[in-house]
């Protein structure tokens, strides 16, 4: 196939991950019981990681585990709590643009680490994604509560540093496999939190319970094998910069299903982060050989 063809069939099915994960708040806010965050994240990874587990049956080797651990805290375990902390301490609008910055914090670490150093097309597109993402989201009545704020910055941290770790370590497991590794694990580090921090869940409706299987087979399940296929095949730098259409899709949906309004200068700030994303992916396009 087409190298560049190859790419950008790459490109969209990462791109469906993200657009996924931009439906949990929806689901969320409307369907599941209030106040119970790390039981949601639960729910959303572990039960997906099991079955994922018990389709492949494919053991990490004994010398990989130390790295799958740090992987699964970073990707799943501790990023999941961040996000959670943030989103309850902050405005989604404020941690969506911190968590933006995730792109440029890959370009940090393959620049420090790897000795590449990005292109400057990239780099600018990279920061005017966080800037559309300003745009779009902030508002005058932010609130910077900085429990929140370093909750969001540490979660984008993570996310980043897994991005550029599962690439460079290249664990030696099929995806699926390597993805319900790190659910399972993933789900154990958040175990706790739930345990100890959240209520009990009530009774649940057919609609809570149908919410909860679709933040796992869909969020969890489907969306990270894609994710993590993603890494796989693309440069770190350009599945970083695709997370940026988590929000965007969470916008779009409060739009059309809850009617929330976009202004204008709002609609700025999305068509400049669609932008900054389609020249992040054009610009990592590996050379033809």
């Amino acid at each position: 196939m087409n190298t560049s063809l190859s790419y950008w069939r790459d490109v969209l099915l990462t791109a469906l991950a993200p657009a996924i994960w931009g439906s949990t708040y929806i689901v969320t806010t409307q369907f599941l019981p209030p106040d119970r965050p790390f039981t949601a994240a639960l729910i959303r990874v572990l039960p997906a990681g099991i079955l994922l587990l018990l389709l492949t049956r494919r053991l990490p080797a004994y010398r990989e585990l130390g790295r799958l651990l740090i992987l699964s805290a970073l990707n799943i375990g501790v990023f999941q709590a961040l996000l959670f902390v943030a989103a309850y301490r902050l405005p989604g609008g404020l941690a969506a643009v911190l968590g933006a910055i995730q792109p440029l914090l890959v370009m940090v670490l393959v620049w420090a680490v790897d000795r590449h150093a990005p292109r400057q097309i990239t780099l600018f597109a990279a920061v005017a994604g966080v800037i559309g993402m300003a745009v779009l989201l902030l508002s005058p009545r932010t609130v910077f509560e900085p429990i929140g704020i370093a909750a969001a910055l540490l979660g984008a941290v993570c996310m980043a540093s897994g991005v550029w770790l599962t690439r460079r370590w290249k664990i030696n497991l099929p995806v699926m496999a390597l993805t319900g590794w790190q659910l399972v694990l993933g789900g154990l580090i958040l175990a706790p939190a739930a345990w100890l921090i959240d209520a009990p869940l009530p009774t649940l409706t057919a609609w809570q319970y149908a919410a909860y299987a679709w933040l796992c087979l869909a969020g969890a399940l489907l969306a990270y094998a894609l994710w993590f296929r993603g890494i796989a095949r693309l440069p770190g730098v350009a599945v970083a910069s695709l997370g940026l259409l988590s929000p965007l899709t969470a916008v779009l949906l409060g739009w059309i299903v809850l009617s929330q309004a976009i202004s204008g200068t709002a609609l700025i700030g999305l068509v400049v982060v669609l932008i900054s994303v389609m020249v992040v992916q054009r610009t990592s396009l590996p050379a033809k050989k």
